[in-house]
């Protein structure tokens, strides 16, 4: 977890960097949420994992699980409003943000129960910005579009392994395929920045 954080504080660091540059911009502010959710995510997730059984445990649990709903929204707000050429990216990423304040919500209200359905939830809310596809495809570097895919794709393997409690080091393997994922997302941002 603390070597997933340190890498984001750079990684976020190099995007700031990048996009100090051109001001401000669309751009720039979408690529601010995108580095405070991953920020957020590994961070309250880091806590949570290192935090001994308590009750504070059980109160960290329902952010870093929230935290995931938010970060999959920011994750998706670079590339959807970087194809602004119709408004069907934009009222993608709006119900992407609506579906994800919900979730956190729940998350945060009846953490532990509904595992299941929370757990459908993040993989709908991970592909619904398929729905904008053909928009994405016309706006965003074809590298970070097979970047994005890939993402996703690793994302929605670790899920086999999140749920094979029994899996010796489970949780560790886990979290390997959330920082190989969140790794594609953020070269994904990171080529968009550059091409920009």
């Amino acid at each position: 977890h603390a070597c997933g954080l340190a890498g984001a504080v750079v990684g976020t660091a190099v995007l700031g960097a990048l996009v100090s540059q051109a001001g401000v911009s669309l751009t720039s502010a979408s690529v601010v949420v995108y580095a405070a959710g991953l920020l957020a995510m590994l961070g309250l997730s880091a806590v949570y994992n290192l935090c001994p059984v308590s009750p504070v445990k059980w109160m960290l649990r329902r952010f870093d699980q929230s935290a995931i709903y938010l970060f999959i929204a920011a994750s998706y707000t670079p590339f959807l409003t970087h194809s602004v050429a119709s408004a069907i990216p934009i009222v993608t990423l709006s119900l992407i943000w609506a579906l994800a304040i919900a979730g956190a919500v729940l998350k945060m209200l009846l953490c532990g129960r509904l595992e299941r359905f929370s757990l459908g939830l993040y993989l709908l809310l991970g592909w619904t910005g398929l729905v904008a596809y053909r928009y994405e495809i016309m706006a965003l570097p074809q590298l970070a579009l097979w970047l994005i895919v890939l993402g996703g794709l690793i994302y929605s393997a670790g899920v086999i392994v999140y749920l094979w409690q029994s899996l010796r080091f489970q949780n560790a393997i886990w979290h390997g395929f959330v920082l190989v994922g969140a790794s594609c997302h953020y070269a994904a941002v990171l080529t968009c920045v550059q091409a920009a």
